[in-house]
């Protein structure tokens, strides 16, 4: 008996021999003989029985489709190809006897004809058969072996394209050719000759499944090798595509295609000639044009890019019938609902092409408030749908490295947290420097129920109501406004007691009496404010990346460690501040601590009106020059300059008048 090492070895020099014609391909199904021989000696109880009856359904279609080239008309047209199709007839009859023996839950193959049919299968071929009697018996095989089967785990997406092709060029090409013909620098050196996934007649009579499995575990008695390296994602992508191969010509525009009205694992179980029989209302030119675009089977519609393209379409066909209104709603939408959605990922990759794309979309709207524009509603709506396909593009030509996964974690929340995170230590500090410890709890219930709350917001989106894009950014705009005038009023309020003299007054005469019940639930709804306009847009910021990780789960760990990662920053931010904020004089304190309210407050004040723009609330007029800077809020727009405009010179008033005062103090 061979062990498992020499049955390996043996496998491996038998491709190796078959490979490069050292022996014949008789002698080689005598070796797969031996090697099948000493398989089937171990204990039923050592068999896996899903794997032996998934070769059950790869060698059975496999003779479903070669046969052809076995037997014309009855008469041996290929020895080598007849002799294959009586091993592989052989090998279903043995591997089915297996199952059998090992009794396997699930697996009673006494109360399906499966024995028999390979039985039959054994007898059709030696007697020459008709190929529709051997394709009647691999049929009747698969479908009573897949019924008791256990249900298999498909995949959730296919890799992009650009991806697929790379792939099928390193692991395929060389064998089938670079157009999957079987004409590759390899194949005169193999007998049988690599498959032809172009031919159509023989793609006809191939699942998605066989192809998964020829990949997966290679094919007895060929040169196919399995290709375990690859992950299951990669393995699907494959058979996607070497089995669409045959019906990429012919089969019209892809926009005809239409939406599947069948069940994934039926269209993965059954090769297209079975899907057409099997379902009356679907056509065989509609399952050519299923095979062909692999992509229909996994749902798009929900995704952003898809979002914003569908959107903007929609609003140009709203505006071409005088719905003015409707087009400009539709307009923010494609912003809000989709593009918004994926800037931090395409930043990762093109933030040249992020700037584009935003500017263009946002003053789209201007254009669809004129009437009788048609012209160039037509040419820009062109071009930004010109610009998402090159977004599309930048995000699915492959998945994003992990190192890119791993940043784009960090900076989301870096970016999203940070503003937060310093308002809540500020107002902290200011409790610690008051001497009034025992009101921070106000501040620690603000921002704690901000997180529950926007867990909870965000739940109730996906599960209960409908939260728009737009209805998201009036509530971030709006709170970021309110914060900046609450922070402002702070920072001014802050710097007119950075005098020494001036502070320990106010502490004797006010602080007991301003710090009341009423001005500490202020702290809370600040700190409230603050975090909870921040954490629902995280959230989806967060969904949408891992919608650029590698289908497998493989790249989940890396967002995890951004996400941590972020996380020791931001702690280690706030141990900074509490530790040496509190060290510092008091009057010095108090100055950094009203310029650092004061630039939070400039800040918040441009995102607020740069949000409530992206909601439509308030209008957007570009300004000349673009002296966009998003970490400063500052955005190439009168109204948002002006705000923040108004901000700096209070700013730099209240610093004069300061200063004038102290002047004054010192001469006196």
């Amino acid at each position: 008996m061979y062990s498992s090492l020499n049955l390996s070895r043996l496998s491996r020099l038998l491709v190796s021999c078959v490979s490069n014609k050292i022996i014949s391909h008789t002698a080689a199904v005598w070796a797969l003989g031996i090697m099948t021989f000493s398989s089937f000696a171990q204990t039923p109880t050592s068999i896996d029985v899903v794997t032996q009856s998934r070769q059950i359904l790869q060698m059975a279609e496999y003779i479903g489709v070669d046969y052809s080239e076995a037997v014309v008309n009855g008469e041996v047209a290929s020895e080598d190809e007849f002799a294959e199709m009586q091993q592989f007839a052989k090998l279903i009859l043995q591997k089915g006897e297996v199952i059998e023996r090992a009794s396997a839950p699930g697996f009673d193959l006494g109360k399906t004809s499966v024995l028999a049919n390979a039985q039959a299968l054994q007898q059709a071929i030696l007697a020459k058969a008709s190929m529709g009697e051997i394709q009647s018996l691999t049929l009747q095989i698969r479908q009573e072996l897949l019924a008791i089967s256990p249900a298999l785990k498909l995949p959730s997406r296919l890799l992009p394209q650009a991806q697929v092709d790379t792939l099928f060029v390193d692991n395929c090409a060389a064998c089938h050719g670079p157009a999957g013909q079987g004409d590759g620098p390899l194949a005169k050196n193999f007998s049988p000759q690599p498959t032809d996934f172009t031919e159509k007649e023989r793609a006809q009579n191939r699942s998605l499944l066989g192809l998964y499995d020829a990949i997966s575990a290679g094919l007895d008695d060929t040169a196919m090798r399995a290709f375990t390296e690859l992950s299951d994602q990669q393995r699907w992508s494959l058979a996607f595509y070497v089995g669409s191969l045959a019906f990429n010509q012919g089969t019209g525009d892809t926009a005809s295609v239409g939406e599947p009205s069948l069940e994934l694992q039926a269209w993965i179980n059954n090769n297209p000639l079975q899907v057409a029989a099997q379902n009356s209302n679907i056509s065989q030119k509609q399952v050519e044009r299923w095979r062909a675009s692999p992509a229909v089977f996994f749902d798009q519609s929900g995704s952003p890019i898809s979002t914003a393209k569908n959107n903007l379409i929609a609003a140009v066909n709203a505006y071409n019938a005088g719905h003015l209104d409707q087009a400009q709603t539709l307009a923010v939408s494609a912003y809000l609902d989709g593009f918004e959605l994926i800037e931090n990922n395409l930043d990762a990759r093109d933030s040249g092409l992020r700037k584009s794309v935003e500017k263009q979309l946002l003053n789209f709207r201007n254009v669809l408030s004129v009437e009788g524009n048609e012209a160039q509603v037509h040419a820009e709506s062109a071009q930004i749908l010109q610009q998402l396909e090159r977004v599309d593009s930048t995000l699915t030509d492959a998945v994003l490295s992990n190192s890119a996964m791993f940043s784009a974690s960090l900076i989301i929340l870096l970016r999203e947290g940070l503003e937060a995170l310093l308002i809540v230590l500020a107002l902290i500090t200011v409790l610690i420097k008051t001497q009034r410890q025992d009101a921070i709890r106000y501040v620690h219930f603000g921002w704690a129920s901000a997180l529950i709350a926007g867990g909870v917001t965000w739940w109730a989106a996906e599960n209960l109501v409908t939260i728009s894009g737009a209805s998201r950014e009036l509530m971030e705009g709006g709170a970021a406004l309110l914060a900046a005038g609450i922070l402002f009023y702070v920072g001014y309020w802050m710097h007119s007691k950075t005098q020494a003299a001036v502070w320990q007054q106010y502490i004797q005469n006010n602080v007991e009496r301003h710090l009341s019940k009423g001005t500490l639930w202020g702290l809370t709804g600040l700190a409230f404010i603050s975090v909870y306009r921040e954490v629902f847009e995280t959230i989806l910021f967060y969904q949408s990346l891992l919608t650029q990780s590698a289908g497998d789960g493989s790249q989940v760990s890396f967002v995890w460690y951004g996400l941590l990662g972020a996380i020791a920053i931001l702690v280690m931010i706030t141990w900074l501040m509490l530790k040496y904020s509190v060290k510092l004089p008091i009057g010095r304190f108090f100055a950094l601590s009203a310029y650092f309210m004061l630039i939070l407050a400039f800040i918040l004040a441009g995102k607020g009106i740069s949000a409530l723009q992206e909601a439509a609330v308030i209008a957007i007029t570009p300004f000349p020059l673009d002296i966009s800077v998003s970490w400063l809020g500052i955005s190439a727009t009168w109204q948002g300059i002006m705000i923040q405009g108004v901000i700096l010179l209070l700013f730099i008033y209240m610093f004069s008048r300061q200063s004038n005062v102290a002047d004054n103090e010192t001469l006196n």
